[in-house]
């Protein structure tokens, strides 16, 4: 549904008896990351400010954003009374903070940063379609749906402007590949680590990135299936200006969906 606000969401639905523990945890982090929207948004305006018919859309984009961001940490105060979305998110956004002051893009040219939001937006449409098929809850599987829908059509966003710029910036294969790939190990860095913690631990407990970046990862690896990876691997090749189904996309998810299990594995069994 596109344009959804929080009213379209059945939130008397709710069914507190159908919550995964490890799932609520990994829905109060990536709470605190969507609704970090605005100050992406902010960013994209310096890098893109003379591109007023891109920022437009840019706008529309944070907001949507922002709005999972409302949506997750509603639906994770509904089933755990305990938890307070704007405490948690005062403290997620007073331990991390993004560096707005750039005015040129970090990946080197306006379309590099477009190919990293493609990258950004393939893992959150992946990551929100795992998590919707992995609840039993309803109102979270309603709420997973729309947001994956909305990233699939952010990603389509970037995507086209992205196209746009590479028609006059000298962007290869090669640099959409190394921006991707980059983009991709960025991944673990300290936004999901310290949402995990602002979202999660106990007041006082002290922050320890490679703690909470396991304890994220252990709750989110074991939601993917084949057909997750699958779909998300064909749209960072789409991305990289590679071809998006065959042999290579064949191999690349064996090998992420192997990874993901055996991280998760592992995890485990160190009792993360």
């Amino acid at each position: 549904m596109k344009n959804w606000t929080l009213d379209d969401i059945a939130w008397d639905q709710v069914d507190r008896s159908k919550v995964d523990p490890d799932i609520l945890q990994a829905v109060k982090a990536a709470a605190m990351v969507e609704a970090n929207g605005l100050d992406y948004g902010r960013y994209l305006g310096n890098v893109f400010s003379d591109d007023k018919p891109f920022l437009a859309q840019a706008e529309i984009w944070a907001n949507e954003e922002v709005r999972h961001g409302e949506a997750l940490g509603r639906w994770a105060e509904l089933v755990d009374p305990t938890f307070d979305y704007a405490l948690s998110l005062a403290r997620f956004r007073d331990g991390y903070q993004l560096q707005l002051e750039a005015t040129q893009s970090i990946r080197g040219s306006r379309s590099g940063e477009l190919m990293a939001r493609c990258i950004v937006e393939t893992g959150t449409s992946s990551y929100y379609s795992a998590l919707r098929d992995a609840t039993d809850e309803p109102v979270l599987k309603q709420i997973c749906a729309l947001i994956a829908a909305d990233e699939l059509r952010h990603y389509k966003l970037f995507y086209s402007n992205m196209q746009r710029y590479l028609a006059h910036e000298k962007l290869g294969r090669l640099g959409r590949v190394r921006i991707g790939l980059k983009r991709i190990r960025e991944s673990e860095d300290d936004e999901l680590a310290y949402a995990f913690y602002a979202a999660n631990a106990s007041p006082g407990t002290p922050y320890d990135r490679r703690s909470n970046t396991r304890a994220y990862a252990r709750r989110a690896y074991r939601l993917y299936r084949a057909p997750h990876v699958q779909r998300g691997v064909a749209m960072v090749l789409k991305a990289m200006g590679l071809r998006p189904q065959g042999r290579l996309n064949d191999w690349l998810s064996r090998l992420a969906l192997r990874y993901l299990r055996h991280q998760h594995d592992r995890l485990a069994r160190a009792g993360v």
